[in-house]
């Protein structure tokens, strides 16, 4: 695993544990990996894993059962998708709609670029 920009190491893993979800590579009720089988793979601490999971729980996206392990919440992808949402709003659009004003762009101007992305994505 590739770690990059200012986020803790434990947040980047946890962001790409909440791609999985949203991949739908994990479902509600599913298993995670356990805290030493993710360390060894991505090549963290194990202690960075149970960071990010205890993250991911307090969160309620993940949810722990004593002696067997991390599973998937029942709600997970709602809140995986709040969270974003905030953060996009919050973090990304600002800067966004800085560049767009810098630009002259107006939101029209936007639309067929947007449309253009829904046909090839």
């Amino acid at each position: 695993m590739e770690f990059e920009g200012n986020d803790a190491i434990y947040l980047q893993i946890a962001e790409r544990l909440c791609d999985k979800i949203l991949a739908k590579e994990w479902s509600s009720g599913d298993r995670l990996p356990s805290v030493r089988d993710l360390s060894i793979k991505i090549e963290v601490n194990p202690n960075t894993v149970i960071r990010s999971f205890k993250h991911l729980e307090q969160q309620k996206i993940i949810y722990k059962k004593r002696g067997i392990g991390f599973f998937v919440s029942e709600g997970a992808v709602t809140n995986i998708m709040k969270k974003r949402k905030q953060d996009f709003k919050a973090r990304q659009a600002p800067a966004f709609f800085a560049s767009m004003r810098q630009l002259g762009l107006e939101i029209a101007d936007l639309i067929p670029l947007f449309d253009e992305y829904k046909i090839k994505n």
